[in-house]
């Protein structure tokens, strides 16, 4: 029988009883939209992660857009961020008509490297590309550089010290991509608290997800918290036919708050579980030549979104087609980074404009990856990804 690279059945096995009782409540109250388990998810998700304010909405990419369109981000502005990572990262900067200026990644983490945000940044005051590689609209129109999204890729938070010292500097907005990395933690702060504002998915292969679309934004900001509470309704005022600026329909329904309440007090020990995961998968495919795998530094705490390995001198193709003969799924995140996408074609880079993500793109593979995964088929999976290096 294959093996699920994300089992969401073996998790509804555990947490039916009071995901249904959450559901059923729902279903009796009929309070469907903005019902009282959304304003109770908030709070516990607030505690959860350590923030003054969790504001839930639509979707990952809401909980994105959300914070730029209440900072004023729009055309002339620059925001900084990975091409190593999914469109919606980079697509909410182009929805505004602001510029999405690509910085590569460390090769060890593969989030954004805080030495090249450095150089972006004085390249776009510049108007440089000898400095860093800028798109073509940093070349005709001086741009603003107003924010930085670094992404908590495959889990792991980003380096928000060095890319802190980056953004204070230049007077940049951190909005924290935690869409993956929630339940992540960076020197003793959780993940969604550790820029200006954090943005989460609730998509149900998320480390903490739902049966449908959902998100949150994070924020110590009170005054930025009610501008996010407007947007998330059509820039409501102080009723429902007060619209005091342009905003989305963007809330998270009342019956992804209850699933979400029903799987949040389970979280903590799935994180326990995801690491013991990570643990066992590290222990028995270390050493295994041109293999690198994942990198959690000091003081840092990974969800383990994915387990990724780094397949150096391998044919990835050929390892993952040798997995799936022995019943184990992969995944490639991703396998064309942002700035070779037809999407942003318009920006005018070259592929080798940024080698790390490039590089990356062509090595990842990752392996399935739960709290729920059994230790024999762990071991499955490791003798498998060892036997197809040999192939």
């Amino acid at each position: 029988m294959p093996i699920p690279f994300i089992d969401l059945k073996a998790q509804l096995a555990v947490l039916e009883p009071e995901i249904r009782r959450r559901m059923d409540a729902v279903l009796a109250h009929g309070k469907f939209i903005m019902g009282p388990e959304v304003a109770e998810l908030e709070t516990d998700l607030a505690a959860f992660a350590g923030a003054r304010h969790a504001v839930t909405c639509a979707s990952g990419t809401d909980a994105l857009l959300m914070p730029l369109l209440a900072w004023g981000i729009g055309p002339g502005d620059a925001v900084f961020t990975t091409p190593f990572t999914f469109i919606a990262t980079a697509e909410v900067i182009a929805l505004l008509g602001a510029t999405p200026v690509f910085v590569d990644i460390d090769p060890r983490t593969y989030n954004i490297d805080p030495a090249r945000l450095e150089l972006a940044v004085a390249a776009v005051a510049a108007q440089d590309p000898t400095l860093h590689p800028l798109p073509m609209t940093a070349m005709t129109h001086k741009l603003k550089p107003k924010a930085v999204i670094p992404v908590d890729l495959f889990g792991l938070p980003a380096d928000y010290d060095a890319l802190g010292a980056v953004a204070r500097e230049h007077g940049l907005l951190v909005l924290e991509d935690a869409a993956q990395g929630f339940g992540g933690v960076y020197k003793g702060k959780k993940a969604g608290a550790l820029g200006a504002a954090g943005a989460t998915s609730f998509f149900p292969a998320k480390p903490l997800g739902c049966f449908g679309d959902g998100g949150a934004v994070f924020t110590d900001d009170d005054a930025l918290a009610d501008v996010l509470r407007s947007i998330r309704v059509h820039g409501k005022g102080g009723h429902k036919y007060d619209n005091v600026r342009v905003g989305l329909n963007c809330r998270l329904d009342t019956l992804q708050a209850a699933v979400l309440l029903a799987k949040l007090p389970a979280f903590p020990g799935e994180l326990d579980a995801r690491d013991a995961v990570a643990a066992r998968y590290g222990a028995g495919l270390a050493g295994l030549p041109g293999v690198t795998l994942p990198v959690v530094p000091e003081g840092c705490r990974c969800a383990w979104a994915q387990y990724t390995l780094s397949l150096a001198g391998h044919d990835r193709d050929a390892v993952a087609a040798a997995l799936r003969e022995a019943g184990v799924p992969s995944m490639v995140y991703y396998p064309k980074p942002l700035h070779t996408q037809t999407a942003f074609a318009g920006l005018g880079h070259a592929p080798e404009d940024f080698p790390e993500s490039l590089a990356a793109s062509a090595r990842v593979l990752s392996l399935p990856m739960h709290p729920y995964l059994a230790a024999d088929v762990q071991d499955v999976v490791i003798g498998a990804v060892g036997k197809a290096l040999q192939g």
